[in-house]
């Protein structure tokens, strides 16, 4: 018996590329059913993520092929809790399931080679970058960092991954047991220790419409993932706390020696000045940081829902 497969596609103000793309998921679906590596039950689930232009009206119409589901979400609730809303919806209905963005610059053709690791008995098949010559270099070299920051906060990623994987049953319900308000999906899906693959394959440029990760919410999100997932802000500030203690004993027996033995006493404006400046910077920066954890947990505290669904396509 074959699997089910659902491909969740999270989407924001996707009006430009929402029809190229649900054909496209389609063919493919119609594609591994006749090939016979997926149940004809599989389906496409397509979740408006608080669009503003005619992102549900689409998913409306496409929806009238039996291999295509909606859900609205009345508010933008983020990439990450829109994609959990997704897999609460199929986790009962799937037997394996493929997040993949709605501009398809991740090859879908990738997801064949997906399943067949699926069936050989991995878990969790990450899809991975291997040719990031589409990028620019600015691209290429902050999403390099990117990832090799997570690895030095000690945050388990897997390289050049992002949102394009295959997560069977097990995985999904095993990730769902994860509460946390402030999601990282790629620093989560590691952590469930299941065995898992890799399937490499090359991005295409966006063919319309605009991405939805300029750098300030790239920015935003790398923050987002090094506070979930890691302490090592917090042990900086220690540590800077000690260098600048040690600094400030050593700048002590200079100031001692200077009034005690030399004639050379009198206190300039620089060495008054610059060091208010800056253990007043070191301050303000550490309070900082500790209040990002603190919000954090503010937020978990509160344990809101993470989202509501408005209405599906199945029922209308």
């Amino acid at each position: 018996m074959q699997p089910i497969l659902s491909i969740i596609v999270p989407c924001y103000q996707e009006e430009a590329v929402l029809p190229d793309t649900s054909k496209k998921l389609i063919q493919l679906l119609d594609e591994m059913i006749h090939q016979k590596q997926i149940s004809e039950a599989s389906f496409v689930l397509l979740i408006d993520n608080g669009s503003t232009d005619n992102t549900w009206k689409i998913i409306q119409d496409v929806s009238g092929d039996k291999l295509i589901k909606g859900i609205k979400l009345p508010l933008n609730v983020g990439h990450q809790n829109g994609l959990y809303a997704g897999f609460e919806y199929v986790q009962d209905k799937a037997d394996c399931v493929v997040s993949i963005d709605a501009d398809l610059q991740d090859d879908e053709r990738a997801i064949k080679e997906m399943i067949t690791l699926y069936k050989q008995g991995n878990h969790v098949v990450y899809g991975v970058r291997d040719d990031r010559t589409s990028d620019s270099k600015f691209k290429r070299w902050s999403a390099e960092f990117f990832y090799k920051l997570m690895i030095f906060m000690g945050i388990k990623v897997v390289f050049n991954h992002a949102d394009y994987r295959l997560m069977s049953k097990v995985a999904v319900k095993n990730f769902l047991q994860f509460n946390e308000r402030n999601l990282f999906i790629r620093g989560i899906v590691p952590l469930l220790g299941l065995p898992s693959a890799k399937v490499f394959y090359k991005r295409r440029e966006r063919i319309a419409g605009e991405s939805k990760y300029p750098l300030k919410k790239l920015l935003s999100f790398a923050w987002e993932g090094i506070t979930s997932f890691s302490v090592v802000p917090l042990k900086m500030i220690t540590t800077i706390g000690f260098v600048i203690f040690f600094i400030s004993i050593i700048m002590g027996i200079y100031t001692l020696y200077i009034a005690l033995f030399t004639d050379r006493a009198i206190q300039g404006w620089a060495s008054t000045t610059l060091p208010i400046y800056f253990l007043g910077g070191i301050q303000i920066l550490s309070i900082g940081i500790i209040g990002e954890y603190i919000g954090k947990i503010y937020k978990e505290t509160k344990n809101r829902p993470r989202y509501f669904i408005e209405k599906t396509t199945d029922d209308e």
